[in-house]
């Protein structure tokens, strides 16, 4: 190696962190392979549910103790987020509910991708790195390739190790760290019947601030949350013991966020 190869700078590999099964499982392959990576980004909306905040620190924690970088949280960064500090605040400032519902996925491109791609471009300036020689690690599982073809120039170890949700699992539980559970906004119009009464039930005020976006939504399409179906209608029916659904909803959305995970 001549004098200028020794200088030109490396590669910049990074981890995307969603706080779900996937990433955390992504990790700790990478930790048991021996591969290593610079930095390690969870893009915060500001609605995540307080597990998955626990997570992360306790997860951060964990990496560190392995010699792995800690996760950073990039948050706010984004164009036009100057007024608002989480997707929660710009949908009440704007009287709408999280793109997802009028199925589009803006949301993600504004609150997970943005900010990462901003922060990286930052330290690559910083560190004279090419932006275009970034490696970027992505936690798609063996049971989802179909999103990896949405993201060609990126990699995703799981699906090269074979790893499906099972093992997934099994890798965290080798760790000794606890399982994650879903990693997803507390307002996310994907959530399904039994989410919703979970969260009811598990975080009542976060129940109630959905329920207040969803009341503050101008609305003319749709009906609520769940799209064809209010939050507020399920989770009042649900409290006077009556089902206002016998059956699922006919809508069975993946939120298709950038890292969102089960």
């Amino acid at each position: 190696m001549n004098k200028a190869e020794a200088l030109k700078p490396k590669n910049l590999v990074v981890c995307s962190f969603g706080g779900g099964t996937n990433s955390t499982a992504m990790l700790i392959g990478m930790v048991e392979r021996g591969e290593r990576c610079d930095l390690i980004l969870f893009a915060d909306t500001g609605g995540e549910k307080p597990y998955t905040y626990e997570h992360i620190i306790d997860m951060s924690n964990w990496l560190v103790s392995h010699n792995m970088p800690p996760i950073q949280t990039v948050r706010g960064t984004a164009p036009k987020m100057i007024e608002d500090d989480s997707l929660e605040g710009e949908c009440l400032r704007i009287k709408a509910l999280p793109s997802i519902a009028y199925g589009y996925k803006k949301c993600s491109q504004k609150w997970k991708i943005a900010p990462i791609n901003m922060y990286v471009g930052r330290i690559c300036k910083e560190r004279g790195i090419d932006p275009a020689s970034v490696i970027r690690m992505i936690g798609f599982d063996a049971d989802e390739t179909r999103r990896a073809k949405d993201f060609p120039n990126e990699k995703y170890p799981l699906i090269e190790w074979n790893w499906g949700r099972d093992e997934c699992i099994d890798a965290i539980k080798r760790a000794g760290l606890k399982l994650p559970g879903k990693s997803a906004c507390f307002f996310c119009p994907s959530s399904k019947k039994h989410e919703i009464l979970q969260l009811k039930r598990d975080y009542p005020d976060l129940a109630k601030r959905a329920v207040a976006m969803e009341n503050n939504a101008e609305l003319t399409h749709i009906k609520g949350l769940g799209r064809d179906f209010a939050w507020r209608d399920l989770l009042a029916w649900n409290e006077a013991q009556l089902d206002m659904f016998p059956h699922e909803s006919r809508i069975e959305m993946d939120c298709g966020c950038y890292d969102g995970e089960k």
